[in-house]
């Protein structure tokens, strides 16, 4: 049984909530493959930009991740914007 992206049990709260109309976004554009504008914090906490295809959407060790069209793997609470639109309201490194 996997578990569903965005959804971690009660327990495992560590990591800020995704609102909603950003869970909804992000699903949309999986199922589209359509392009989007993804602004986040990179490991070293640099703000990057890219333009890609979400192609996955997925949980892993108690984090919800966003694997993009060209390989690259992003932990959801370090995305800042997506369309323009706020991810996570005030991430804090």
């Amino acid at each position: 049984m996997s578990s569903s992206p965005f959804h971690s049990p009660p327990s495992e709260s560590a990591a800020q909530a995704v609102p909603c109309e950003i869970q909804t976004l992000l699903r949309e554009y999986l199922t589209s493959a359509r392009l989007a504008e993804i602004v986040y914090r990179d490991e070293a906490g640099q703000i990057q930009t890219t333009h890609d295809r979400i192609r996955d959407l997925f949980s892993r060790a108690g984090q919800d991740f966003v694997y993009l069209g060209r390989g690259q793997m992003l932990r959801l609470d370090h995305l800042l914007t997506l369309e323009g639109r706020p991810v996570i309201p005030l991430f804090q490194p």
